[in-house]
């Protein structure tokens, strides 16, 4: 059980008198931005990913979602993200509709727009998971579809799913969220997994550091919403400089795939590095996180260190999705 920086029961807080059961506020929901979720439903949500954890030790699977149909449209390539939600419908008793590559070469090609795209599908569906190159796409879908739509990840903008597992993680490792320092290193203008935990992060008493080459820090609507939110923020091209005092050491990759130039891509992939030597520097009770994939950023070396969660925060992604399909389809 996760506690908060008041030592206040973290799972406690969903059932506080007077509130509303928060289940019945995520039934039949879009999932598209973390903006939805407040302490409260975030509280609600992680403690039944709590209790989905609970279930995959003992039981492996059950038939809460028996008879459902999940869709996981992706119009980007996807390994982690698709496999999670398969994985966690398919651990519900549900059954799932793949269409996780060649989509462009299918409908769209034909020229379908995506709400056609999207009032087909639902027609077999009761929830879809959609993955976009669009920022904005799931929302467009969203307005088409008469079946919960869930954000997969919509180009450089938001990844809410992620954002999730990311904080459930963090207190799964350190037992709450206020009070800490969190470092994100890397890509943070095109990483929409680091705009979407640093918007849900910013409902919570911490300070927030941001490691990035020149040409790729945070993109400046969102770095201006941190400074009016009044927490304590800082800008480095210099990981040395948060690596002593950090709690979350957040690492993403260099994502080649949203360079135009291949030249750009070359003076910044080697940017950052994390390695044994430079985790001796660092707390010894802190945690190492990334979205994956990597492809150099953090050593293999480093896999070994107790403070390395990235797999376990893996795992905290399937339950995460577990809650929250049974969540929107009300069946919590």
């Amino acid at each position: 059980m996760g506690y908060d920086g008041n030592l206040t029961p973290l799972f406690d807080l969903a059932s506080q008198p007077g509130r509303a059961a928060p289940y019945t506020e995520f039934l039949g929901q879009d999932i598209i931005a973390v903006d939805q979720f407040d302490r409260r439903r975030l509280a609600y949500l992680f403690q039944r990913a709590d209790e989905m954890r609970d279930l995959v030790a003992h039981a492996g699977a059950c038939d809460l979602l028996r008879g459902y149909v999940l869709t996981c449209l992706f119009y980007e390539p996807s390994t982690r993200t698709s496999a999670s939600f398969i994985a966690a419908m398919q651990r519900l008793g549900g059954t799932v509709i793949p269409i996780t590559q060649g989509v462009q070469f299918s409908s769209v090609s034909k020229g379908e727009s995506l709400p056609d795209t999207i009032r087909v599908l639902e027609q077999y569906s009761d929830v879809i998971v959609l993955r976009h190159p669009d920022v904005g796409s799931a929302q467009v879908a969203a307005e088409a579809a008469t079946v919960p739509i869930i954000n997969g990840g919509d180009g450089v903008g938001e990844h809410p799913t992620q954002a999730l597992l990311d904080l459930f993680t963090i207190y799964e490792e350190l037992g709450g969220v206020d009070g800490l320092k969190v470092a994100m290193v890397g890509d943070l203008r095109y990483g929409r997994t680091v705009h979407s935990l640093t918007r849900l992060l910013l409902q919570y008493n911490v300070s927030l550091r941001f490691v990035s080459p020149d040409t790729l820090r945070l993109p400046l609507n969102l770095m201006n919403t941190v400074i009016d939110s009044g927490i304590n923020v800082r800008e480095s091209d210099n990981v040395q400089d948060v690596i002593g005092d950090a709690d979350v050491l957040y690492v993403t990759r260099i994502q080649k795939e949203r360079f135009g130039d291949a030249a750009a891509y070359d003076e910044v992939k080697d940017a950052y590095e994390i390695t044994p030597a430079l985790m001796r520097q660092a707390k010894e009770k802190m945690v190492i996180m990334h979205p994956l994939p990597r492809v150099g950023e953090i050593h293999t070396s480093v896999d070994a260190d107790p403070r390395a969660a990235y797999f376990r925060q893996v795992q905290n992604g399937m339950f995460i999705r577990m809650a929250l399909l049974a969540a929107v389809l009300g069946k919590a």
